[in-house]
């Protein structure tokens, strides 16, 4: 069971008690505004969606990670590698994604999980790219994106809401040649 630790955070799968603080933070208007159509996530549809990704763990052998931080152990949100099954156009992709309270803005740990994800596609799982994928507008994920190197190739309407996108992308080429240019 693939437990990734960085130095602030634990990566790991999904408990029970990750339920309520993640409806707490799918129930925020600004961290959902530039999920999907904006809609809130209650309890229930939390759990169903916290199934399904043990459940894409368990077929893909990747999923997204609970976050935790590990000064506290509270949950600050997931990030990770999933199948984006709402965009067909980009399929066959994986994509590294991420979700964070409100609270855990700002301080950097978004990047901080993402690069862990990431690492973790390449080098544990062998993935040929990485694709992220960002409504256009939201330019916090935006930054992220440039700072795990990925570069955006496209842009199209995500078909599930309507609203416009962007999709950035990284290779396993790209990655090992930046990860060799930080290690020099």
């Amino acid at each position: 069971m693939p437990m990734l630790e960085t130095p602030r955070l634990i990566l790991r799968r999904w408990r029970d008690d990750d339920v309520a603080p993640m409806a707490a933070v799918n129930a925020d208007p600004e961290v959902m505004r530039w999920i999907g159509d904006g809609s809130l996530r209650d309890e229930q549809r939390t759990r169903r969606g916290i199934e399904a990704i043990e459940r894409e763990w368990d077929e893909q052998g990747f999923g997204l990670f609970a976050v935790e931080i590990r000064s506290t152990g509270g949950l600050a949100g997931f990030t990770g590698l999933s199948v984006p099954h709402f965009m067909p156009e980009l399929l066959p992709a994986t994509e590294v994604g991420w979700r964070l309270a409100r609270a855990y803005w700002g301080q950097g740990l978004a990047t901080e999980a993402a690069v862990a994800a990431v690492r973790f596609g390449f080098e544990d799982r062998g993935l040929e790219q990485i694709v992220s994928i960002a409504q256009v507008g939201n330019g916090a994920s935006e930054r992220v994106m440039t700072k795990l190197g990925m570069l955006p190739v496209r842009e199209t309407v995500d078909p599930s809401c309507g609203r416009r996108v962007r999709v950035f992308e990284l290779t396993s080429d790209q990655y090992v040649g930046a990860t060799r240019r930080r290690l020099r």
